[in-house]
């Protein structure tokens, strides 16, 4: 909500029911309660967007009980504005809030020029943090990722390197980000060897992607790690955008970098059948999509965009049913195996 301070100009107060209607899973093993939705700030809050905008949904989370936001280096466009633009609205709105935010970066990919703005080195790993909290204007993040494996730099050097991180209290949490489950299982040892706590693992999962199954779940339950879901509508395919063919404007009609034309109308048969099923429930197909990913008890949260506080509001209103009748299940089994 909205207050007007004495010189006119509107300030944010949180409304003091946030946490009535919000579902929190426990993460792993950990001390860690995640609101079962989190935003994510990949796309949206960037120098090139709207910074009242983002302002706006930002503020419409936190009322709606979402403490959770996740950033990397390299959210924008351009790289790093996404958490300048986070800062910014931090120290106008959240400065009081801040013991209520759990707050996420990354890095892995590329940053900046030459041979340390990538990957996984220590050197990387470290530079890269220092620079996120001075554009967010914090002390420490909750948990910071490893964005992706790097296949040439020791594991041992990267968490490493998390481990230090954690121990210096730049982040409270060490989480990785893309990794297969051999990888994490290695993972998950060094961090325990090194007493760090390790808490999340990001990764793709919806309906139509859902490699995460094939053992990664798994590999996090035997190590007390919960999963945190990025892309579960997997780049709104998911939504009802393209139940009826490609828009013009939308991000397959631009052949984008993570959806294309042929991709969707490789999908757009099961989708239409997903969204009979959910329209049987009551939801609409993002909802019910969502709600598939959270029946998964590794699954602490589900991370989704938001280009609206209206569509951020649409999101959580997956939460009002969670329930899947094995009838419900073994249909939408049949339709996305």
């Amino acid at each position: 909500m909205q207050i007007n301070d004495k010189s006119g100009v509107k300030s944010y107060l949180a409304d003091s029911k946030r946490y009535d209607s919000m579902t929190y899973k426990r993460t792993g093993n950990s001390g860690v309660m995640l609101p079962a939705i989190s935003l994510g700030l990949w796309h949206n809050f960037g120098f090139v967007d709207s910074i009242q905008n983002g302002r706006d949904i930002i503020r419409t989370a936190f009322d709606l009980g979402i403490t959770h936001f996740d950033l990397a280096n390299n959210y924008g466009p351009p790289f790093g504005s996404a958490e300048e633009n986070f800062g910014t609205i931090l120290k106008n709105d959240f400065k009081a809030y801040r013991d209520e935010l759990f707050i996420a970066t990354k890095a892995g990919y590329d940053m900046w020029p030459g041979p340390y703005g990538n990957l996984g080195s220590r050197k990387y790993l470290i530079s890269s943090l220092d620079q996120s909290l001075k554009r967010m204007g914090l002390d420490y993040v909750d948990v910071f990722y490893h964005h992706r494996p790097d296949p040439d730099t020791p594991l041992e050097e990267t968490m490493g390197a998390l481990a230090d991180i954690v121990r210096q209290g730049k982040a409270l949490y060490a989480g990785i980000s893309n990794y297969e489950p051999k990888e994490t299982q290695q993972a998950a040892a060094i961090l325990k060897r090194l007493n760090v706590p390790f808490i999340l693992h990001q990764a793709r999962y919806s309906m139509l992607d859902r490699w995460v199954e094939d053992g990664l779940l798994n590999t996090l339950e035997e190590n007390g790690v919960g999963c945190i879901a990025f892309s579960p509508l997997a780049q709104g395919m998911l939504t009802d955008k393209y139940l009826n063919g490609i828009p013009e404007n939308s991000r397959a009609a631009k052949n984008a970098t993570y959806l294309d034309t042929e991709t969707v109308s490789s999908n757009i048969e099961k989708v239409q059948k997903l969204n009979e099923i959910a329209e049987k429930r009551g939801q609409k197909l993002s909802q019910m999509a969502i709600a598939w990913i959270l029946r998964q008890k590794q699954v602490a949260s589900v991370l989704v965009g938001a280009s609206s506080s209206n569509q951020l509001k649409d999101n959580v209103q997956a939460l009002d049913n969670l329930s899947f009748s094995n009838e419900e299940l073994n249909a939408i089994e049949k339709i996305i195996s």
